[in-house]
Order: structure tokens, then sequence, then C-alpha cells
């Protein structure tokens, strides 16, 4: 079991998004994600946050916000707990990355870039401010998302489109 984070920084009507084309062994290889990666020792899910997304943008967080958190569960990978933040307050300059190409994307338009089917109902959440912390669980088969679990509750995949 491992731990993440994955931050959504936002301007102006934009995530701040990674896509992921650099590394040849990369189970996220050619989707769209935020920016993130694994808990070092020791460290807070802010701490992890912060340290992420400076190693991966260059940029500063400040008031970061914690909102949830998503179990990714598997038959291919082991299980993780990927924790959420979000954040529109940021300083620094953006460096290259060598995970993939960072890009500002329309939030309008992220839903049609290829990401893993379970984002589209964490980036629905965090869109929601009257969803203000959230617990997801989402199960896969191979690249194939065939269950989902919001707040303890069953998510109906095909009801909403996914």
């Amino acid at each position: 079991m491992r731990n993440t984070t994955l931050c959504h920084i936002e301007k102006d009507g934009k995530y701040l998004m990674l896509h992921r084309v650099k590394k040849d062994n990369d189970l996220n290889k050619d989707k769209w994600v935020g920016i993130g990666g694994k808990f070092e020792d020791k460290e807070s899910p802010e701490q992890c946050n912060a340290r992420e997304v400076f190693e991966e943008t260059g940029l500063t967080v400040c008031n970061s916000l914690y909102r949830g958190i998503v179990t990714f569960v598997s038959n291919e990978w082991e299980t993780e707990y990927m924790h959420i933040f979000t954040c529109k307050e940021f300083s620094g300059k953006i460096k290259e990355c060598n995970e993939g190409n960072l890009e500002w994307v329309d939030k309008k338009e992220l839903l049609t870039l290829p990401i893993w089917q379970g984002d589209k109902i964490f980036l629905k959440l965090i869109e929601n401010d009257s969803t203000p912390f959230f617990s997801l669980r989402l199960e896969y088969f191979g690249d194939k998302l065939i269950s989902a679990v919001l707040n303890g509750k069953n998510y109906d995949i095909k009801e909403n489109n996914l």
C-alpha cells in the first residue's frame, strides 16, 4: 500500500496538468493528471503535497486545501491512498518536468482528454464547494473502472456516464 498526493493548481479557469509522456514504464502513460507523487518517510499529506508540487513544477503552493482521499484498488497495482488537494495561490515560475509536459488546461476541456475514468468523479467533487471533504473508493480491472463508492455509498458509474 502506498500514499500519494495529487494537487489541482488553478489559475484563470484552468488547471495546471501533467501529460505523462516522458517515462516508458509509467502506469499513467499518456494520461493527463494533476501534480503529485509519493510520500517520503515521516511526511504529512500537506508536506508531501508542497514538496511534490515544487519538485515537479517549481511552484510553491500557498493555502492549498485538503479536499479528500481516494482509495485506488486494482487487480494490477498495489492499493493506493491518494490525498487530493486544490490550490489557487502559488508563487514561482514553472520549470520543465522530467515526468511529462506541464500545461494549463481549461477545466471545461479537461474531461475530454485522456484521463482515468475515476478522475472524472473527483474532478467534479473539487469543483463543487458543497462537498468540502470526500472519501472515494475506485476499483479498476486493468484500465477499466468497475466500481466506485463515494462517502460509503455506491456511485452509479453508468448513470453518471463514466
